[in-house]
């Protein structure tokens, strides 16, 4: 990973929510790192030491299963947090990994600096536990999926999750390219039973797919596909 410094935008999940007064000081404090595509920059199993935004680029954060599986638990785009997990009251560690799905940069900042910040920025801090509630609520619902739902049907609800988090382009495609590799690792399935239920979908003109990208035909079939 290459090291520099740099002016910041200011656009990150940290300085959207602090006082204007701290962003000065963030900026002296913080580190922006180039990652480059397929490139690790968070162990799992690491000790926790650092605070990562997304400053350009794309990110997947994945863990490890005991069958050595890959998990791919979240995406993160410009301006997501990455490495809040490893925040605890003391020592901790990382529970997951973050890997650059393309080339990208990140701004560190370090986790007893962050926690000062946490202290001194109320906004910042409610904004972190919603953040944390809602990664928690969308946690357990993939775990009840995984129990009640299909492969099709997890696919379907991941697809929606995709297009919720990511966004949609111009034309109409979420803001996201992945490959089906990825798709099946964040849906917990293998790649040939989502090769075949993306075919499924694609036949019944409920999703179309092109170089890596999905667009979302019919809206109101992939729902019902996705409710337990």
């Amino acid at each position: 990973m290459a090291k520099k410094k740099r002016h910041c935008d200011n656009t990150c999940f940290m300085c959207r929510y602090v006082i204007p007064e701290w962003l000065e000081l963030i900026n002296a404090k913080r580190e922006v790192i180039k990652v480059k595509k397929g490139e690790r920059f968070i162990e799992e199993g690491r000790v926790s030491n650092g605070i990562y935004f997304v400053q350009e680029g794309l990110i997947k954060v994945h863990k490890q299963w005991r069958d050595s599986k890959d998990s791919i638990v979240r995406f993160a785009k410009k301006g997501s947090i990455v490495g809040h997990r490893g925040l605890a009251s003391s020592e901790s560690h990382f529970p997951i990994s973050a890997t650059a799905i393309e080339n990208s940069e990140v701004c560190f900042v370090p986790l007893d600096f962050f926690r000062a910040v946490l202290k001194g920025n109320p906004e910042l801090t409610y904004e972190m536990l919603m953040f944390y509630a809602d990664e928690l609520q969308v946690s357990e619902q993939k775990t009840s999926n995984q129990v009640q739902l299909s492969v099709k049907g997890r696919l379907a609800w991941s697809i929606l999750q995709l297009e919720s988090k990511m966004g949609v382009d111009d034309d109409g495609y979420i803001a996201i390219t992945i490959s089906k590799t990825d798709i099946a690792s964040y849906v917990g399935s293998t790649y040939e039973s989502i090769y075949r239920m993306m075919l499924e979908l694609e036949n019944e003109k409920i999703v179309e797919s092109s170089n890596k990208r999905i667009r979302i035909l019919d809206r109101q079939k992939l729902t019902d596909l996705s409710v337990l």
